[in-house]
C-alpha cells in the first residue's frame, strides 16, 4: 500500500551487504556524506514520528465501513491513508539509511526494526480499504470522482482496483493474508540469513571469498584464482544444496497457492497482472533472445580465442578481454564526465544533477561498517538520495551515473505526481538509470582513441548486455518453468532444480563454454528468484534503455522531450502505456530486436580490434 515493499526490493536487487575494512565515517568529509536533516533534524525528530504512527493508524480505522459513505468521506479516507504512507516512508528511509552508514551500530538496527513493525502493523489496518471499494457499486465510486474534483489525482488507481477486482478476496480474508505475510513469504528470510549470514566460503589463495569480492576474483587474471574462487564458492552452496532446495521450493509453491486462492491462471499472471503487463512481453524476450544465441556464442567464441585458451570455462566469461584501466578518478573529475555525457539530456537535467551533488543528496566513499553496493532512496517529500562506496574506477562513474538515473526518474517523478501517484513501476525502474549507462559508455566511446581503452570499453558494453539481457532472460525461463512445473503437480527438489538450471546454461552457452559440474549450482546462490518474475524487467529494462539512448542522441529535441515527459509520469500510467509515450513499444519485439543488433554490432567492432 506504502510503496515500502517496492522500495526494499530495489535495494535488495542492488545492495551487496558486505562491508570492507577502511577509514571510519568520522574521516569522511561532511561534503562527501549525504545530507539526511531534510527528513529530520535528529534521531529525536523520527522517535517522535514513530510515536505519532499508532494515532495516524487509529484514525484510518474509523473510516472503515464508510468510504461509499460519500466523495467526501472517501477524499478523507484516501488523504490519511497517504499522509500515513509518507509518515511511514520517512520512518523506514530515514532508519536504513542510518543503519546503512554504519551496520555496527545497533541502535539504528532497532530503529530499523520498529519502522518496519510499524510499517506492517498500519499496512495490515488499512487493508480494509481495497475489499470494501471493491463491495460497494463501481459507478458509485466513480460518480463520487465526476462530484469531488480533489479525487481526480486518485482516478487512475481506483479504476485499476476495480479492474482487480475478481483477485481481491473479503476483507477479512485480506486482513489475514496481510497479518500472515511475514510467516507465508518467510523463505525470502530463511535463505537470506543462509546466504548472508551464516554461508562461509574457504579463502583463495589464502585470501577470504565472500559475495563482495567474489567477482573480483572471476575478473582477475589469475585463472587459478578465478577456479578456486568458483569452485570455492559454489561447494559452499553444494553443501547445502538441499536446504536451499526446500527453502526454493516452498517460495515457489507459496507464489503458486496465492495466485490460484486469489483467482489468477497461474503464478507468472499474477506477478505481472498488477503492472497491466501482457504475457506476451515475457514470451517475446526469451523467444527473441533464443534467437540471438549464436551472436551470444560467437562472442564467447571470441572471448576464449582472445584469452588463448584451449578450454573456456565458466569461470572465464567475465575477465575483460583488454586490459582494465588502473587510472584514479576523482569524485570531482567524475561528476565532470557524468555531465558531459548526459548533456544531451538538455542543461536542466545537468543542472539538476549539479544540484544534487553540491545539496549531498550522495554519501560517496566507504567506510567502515557501512553497506557496501550503491542504491537510490528516498521518499515524495525528500532528496533522492544515492549511497555509493566510490574508490575512483571507471567502474564507480558508471554506478553513480547509473544511480543518477533512478534518482533523476524519481525527482521528475515526484515534482510532476501527486503522492498517490509519485512513485513508479519496477518495470520501468531501470530504464532511466540503464538510458543513463547507455550515454556515458557512447560519450566515452565517441571520445576514446586509444586502440586499448576502446577495447576495453566496447567489451564493457558488451558484457553489460551479456550480464542484464542474456543472463536475466536465462533467470527469468528458470523462474517460468520452476512455477510451471509446481502448477502442473510437480515437486521441486534440489536435484530436478540442479539439472533444469545446467540444461538452460549449456543452451545459452552452447558447445562453446566447456562443461563444469559447478554451475548446475549457481541457481541457488540468486536472491531475486524469492521475489519471483522479477528478473525479466531487467532485461526489458535494459532493452528499452537501448533504444532510447539511441533515440536521444539520433532524434533530437523531439526525443528528449518525449523521454523526458516519460520520466514524469509516476505510476499515473500502466508502465508499458509510458514507454511508448518515451518512444518505446514493449509489447512488440523490437526494442529487444534493437538491443540484441547493438550486441551484434559491438561484438564485429570487437571482433575487428581483437
Amino acid at each position: 500500500n506504502y510503496g515500502i515493499l517496492s522500495i526494499l526490493i530495489i535495494l535488495h536487487a542492488e545492495v551487496n551487504m558486505a562491508t570492507k575494512k577502511t577509514r571510519e565515517r568520522s574521516d569522511i568529509p561532511e561534503q562527501s556524506k549525504w545530507d539526511l536533516t531534510g527528513m529530520y533534524e535528529d534521531d529525536k525528530g523520527w522517535e517522535r514520528e514513530l510515536a505519532s504512527i499508532d494515532d495516524i493508524t487509529q484514525e484510518l480505522l474509523t473510516f472503515q465501513g464508510r468510504l461509499a459513505e460519500s466523495a467526501d468521506t472517501l477524499l478523507a479516507a484516501l488523504k490519511k491513508s497517504d499522509e500515513a504512507a509518507l509518515r511511514l516512508s520517512r520512518l523506514v528511509c530515514y532508519a536504513k539509511m542510518k543503519q546503512d552508514e554504519d551496520n555496527r551500530v545497533s541502535r539504528y538496527q532497532e530503529m530499523f526494526g520498529k519502522a518496519m513493525a510499524a510499517a506492517a502493523k498500519t499496512t495490515a489496518a488499512s487493508s480494509f480499504m481495497t475489499p470494501e471499494l471493491l463491495a460497494s457499486p463501481e459507478d458509485k465510486i466513480l460518480g463520487f470522482i465526476a462530484e469531488e474534483p480533489a479525487l481526480a489525482e486518485y482516478e487512475f488507481n481506483i479504476r485499476n482496483i476495480f479492474r482487480e477486482k475478481k483477485h481481491v478476496l473479503s476483507a477479512k480474508e485480506e486482513h489475514i493474508f496481510a497479518e500472515l505475510g511475514d510467516v507465508l513469504g518467510g523463505a525470502d528470510t530463511i535463505f537470506s540469513m543462509l546466504n548472508d549470514a551464516d554461508l562461509k566460503f574457504e579463502p583463495v589463495g589464502g585470501r577470504e571469498l565472500t559475495h563482495g569480492n567474489y567477482i573480483s576474483y572471476l575478473e582477475g587474471e589469475n585463472r587459478d584464482k578465478r577456479k578456486q574462487a568458483f569452485r570455492n564458492m559454489y561447494e559452499a552452496y553444494k553443501r547445502h544444496i538441499n536446504t536451499i532446495g526446500a527453502t526454493y521450493s516452498n517460495s515457489v509453491k507459496y507464489d503458486c497457492a496465492a495466485a490460484r486462492m486469489h483467482n489468477y491462471s497461474s503464478a507468472r499472471n499474477a506477478a505481472l497482472f498488477g503492472d497491466n503487463i501482457p504475457e506476451s512481453v515475457y514470451d517475446n524476450l526469451i523467444t527473441e533472445i533464443h534467437e540471438a544465441l549464436p551472436t551470444l556464442h560467437r562472442y564467447l567464441r571470441l572471448r576464449k580465442k582472445a584469452l588463448g585458451l584451449d578450454e573456456l570455462m565458466m569461470y572465464d566469461v567475465y575477465t575483460p578481454l583488454a586490459k582494465v584501466p588502473c587510472f584514479e578518478i576523482p569524485f570531482d573529475d567524475a561528476v565532470d564526465m557524468i555531465k558531459k555525457a548526459l548533456a544531451p539530456m538538455g542543461s536542466d537535467y545537468v543542472d539538476i544533477v549539479s544540484r544534487g551533488i553540491k545539496e549531498r543528496w550522495v554519501d560517496v566513499y566507504e567506510n567502515t561498517g557501512k553497506t557496501s553496493g550503491a542504491y537510490s532512496f528516498g521518499t515524495y517529500d525528500t532528496n533522492p538520495y544515492i549511497l555509493l562506496n566510490f574508490q575512483g574506477r571507471l567502474q564507480d562513474v558508471l554506478t553513480l551515473i547509473h544511480e543518477l538515473g533512478h534518482s533523476m526518474h524519481s525527482y521528475y517523478t515526484r515534482h510532476t505526481q501527486p503522492q498517490c501517484t509519485g512513485d513508479y513501476s519496477i518495470f520501468v525502474a531501470e530504464v532511466a538509470s540503464t538510458v543513463n549507462e547507455c550515454l556515458l559508455l557512447n560519450y566515452l566511446l565517441r571520445k576514446e582513441k586509444t586502440p586499448e581503452m576502446k577495447k576495453y570499453l566496447i567489451n564493457r558494453f558488451i558484457e553489460e548486455i551479456r550480464a542484464t539481457i542474456f543472463r536475466q532472460t536465462m533467470f527469468a525461463e528458470f523462474e517460468a518453468w520452476s512455477h510451471d512445473y509446481v502448477e502442473q503437480g510437480g515437486c521441486l527438489t534440489a536435484d530436478i532444480l540442479c539439472k533444469k538450471y545446467e540444461e538452460l546454461n549449456a543452451l545459452y552457452f552452447g558447445d562453446v563454454v566447456s562443461r563444469d559440474e559447478y554451475i548446475r549450482y549457481e541457481w541457488a546462490r540468486i536472491p531475486h528468484f524469492y521475489n519471483a518474475f522479477y528478473v525479466y524487467q531487467y532485461a526489458t529494462g535494459f532493452s528499452a534503455a537501448v533504444a532510447l539512448s539511441r533515440r536521444i542522441l539520433e532524434g533530437g529535441p523531439q526525443a528528449v522531450a518525449d523521454y523526458k515527459r516519460f520520466l514524469t509520469l509516476g505510476s499515473s500510467m500502466y508502465p508499458v502505456d509510458e514507454l511508448k509515450i518515451a518512444g518505446v513499444d514493449m509489447t512488440s519485439k523490437e526494442p529487444i530486436k534493437d538491443a540484441l543488433v547493438l550486441f551484434r554490432e559491438l561484438v564485429d567492432e570487437l571482433e575487428s580490434l581483437l
